[in-house]
């Protein structure tokens, strides 16, 4: 909540110092208190904005009804709270109405108020990612420190940069899928360095190294005396992390029996160390990734439908290194950082780099890495060259740059087209009696007329 700008205005001045405490209390740190209504819709109309108010009913000059049209009108993507002495249905119904998403009736209950805060934040975010889909220009990340390990040009990336701020704000649980090597706990780290959560733990999980003995006291931690020779108790995962993040790695390699008991803590946000029957609670947000298909692991049975939904509340997927070229020579840029000036020419020789440009890829931007740190060790200080790159570089792009000579020779046709000519010429060769032409061509009957009805010839 610490990225969450809030005005609260009312012209009580105890009022606004009592909500003013409430918000500290519930974790917001930008909050504006301002007693006058005519000031702040001067500021709107020029330009001022904020992501939610809390606003007074009944002020002097401008009531609050008054203000809510103007910053309706002036910056729509700013939700508004209605704050008010009287409790009653028309005035709520007129304050929605005019684009109010909650209506609060005074005193406000630190329960209350976190409750309602809580919803109209999370229609915010719901709304400003439906206008990240309809944008073409580039959005802004307003908190770019967690953002700036991740290096990029690429239009795509910076698009799912944007997003995942957008996700980190609030707790629903998000999906990360994308090639290996693609840079997916980098974003898991960033989601959480923006949220309200960046205080508190970031865990991150291997799924695939969990067996069915180890998920147990791993995840749920055991009292003491739960496992023979056990002195003392094991804090797990879970409580470990209460308040911040779980970041449940390769999920897709979880073993299925594990997968419900996943689900369970992830429904219930509750659970029991090994050895007791007492349930604790556990405030956690979890953010999954995987190089799976999981979809498709749901179709074969190898994935619950119902964990899958659970864990993709928000959904983002970061391309391929092949497909963000652009961000080769960045890359490059910044891992050999440590080794050279890279702010003068000659760190890389041209050709090396050219090499660099036209790999494809496989591990994607891990295996970048690894690449441009065996060069270093190659190279001793001196420029990179070509010859200090792995030799499988050079034997891809050859044997890629053999593929498109042959495909692009237009004398070798495709075994397809061969086909159909030397059934085609055949047919014409009978007088297109096919009985003969399928004895001719050593077919059976049945196959001459399917292979016929896909050239459209009756």
């Amino acid at each position: 909540m610490n990225n969450t700008d809030v005005v609260v205005v009312d012209d009580d001045r105890d009022y606004l110092d009592v909500l003013g405490r409430k918000l500290a209390e519930i974790g917001f740190t930008r909050v504006r208190l301002e007693e006058s209504s005519v000031k702040l819709a001067k500021e709107v109309r020029s330009g001022y904005t904020f992501d939610l108010a809390l606003i007074d009913m009944t002020m002097p000059e401008v009531d609050g009804m008054a203000l809510l049209e103007i910053i309706k009108a002036n910056t729509p993507s700013s939700e508004c709270i209605m704050v008010t002495a009287i409790n009653e249905a028309r005035i709520a119904v007129e304050c929605l109405n005019k684009g109010a998403y909650d209506y609060l009736v005074k005193p406000v209950s630190t329960e209350d108020l976190d409750l309602a805060i809580k919803r109209t934040l999370e229609r915010k975010r719901l709304l400003d990612l439906l206008d990240l889909d309809k944008r073409d220009d580039l959005p802004q990340l307003e908190n770019e420190k967690p953002f700036k390990p991740i290096v990029t040009q690429s239009k795509r990336v910076l698009r799912i940069l944007k997003e995942a701020e957008l996700h980190a704000a609030s707790s629903v649980p998000v999906l990360i899928t994308g090639e290996s090597g693609t840079g997916k706990e980098l974003l898991a780290r960033a989601i959480h360095g923006a949220s309200p959560r960046a205080r508190h733990p970031f865990t991150p999980i291997n799924m695939a190294s969990l067996t069915d003995s180890l998920f147990e006291a791993e995840f749920f931690g055991h009292t003491k005396g739960a496992f023979t020779g056990a002195e003392s108790g094991r804090v797990g995962y879970l409580e470990y992390t209460n308040k911040g993040t779980l970041f449940l790695d390769e999920i897709g390699d979880l073993p299925l029996p594990l997968q419900g008991k996943l689900l369970r803590v992830l429904q219930d946000g509750e659970f029991s160390k090994l050895g007791s029957s007492s349930r604790q609670k556990v405030d956690l947000r979890f953010i999954a990734a995987t190089n799976e298909n999981l979809e498709q692991m749901i179709s074969q049975k190898r994935f619950r439908k119902d964990l899958y939904y659970r864990i993709r509340g928000g959904w983002l997927h970061l391309p391929p290194l092949r497909e963000r070229s652009g961000d080769i020579f960045l890359l490059t840029r910044k891992f050999l950082e440590k080794y050279y000036d890279v702010g003068q020419e000659g760190f890389i020789d041209q050709s090396a780099l050219d090499v660099l440009n036209r790999y494809s890829y496989p591990g994607n931007v891990r295996e970048l890495k690894s690449i441009l740190q065996s060069a270093v060790n190659l190279a001793r200080g001196e420029s990179i060259l070509e010859s200090h790159l792995p030799s499988h570089l050079a034997a891809a792009l050859k044997e890629c740059h053999e593929n498109e000579t042959i495909r692009s020779d237009t004398r070798v046709k495709p075994l397809a087209e061969v086909e159909k000519e030397h059934i085609l010429q055949a047919y014409e060769l009978t007088g297109e009696n096919k009985s003969r032409t399928a004895r001719l061509l050593g077919i059976g009957l049945n196959t001459l007329r399917r292979k016929l009805a896909s050239y459209s010839v009756k």
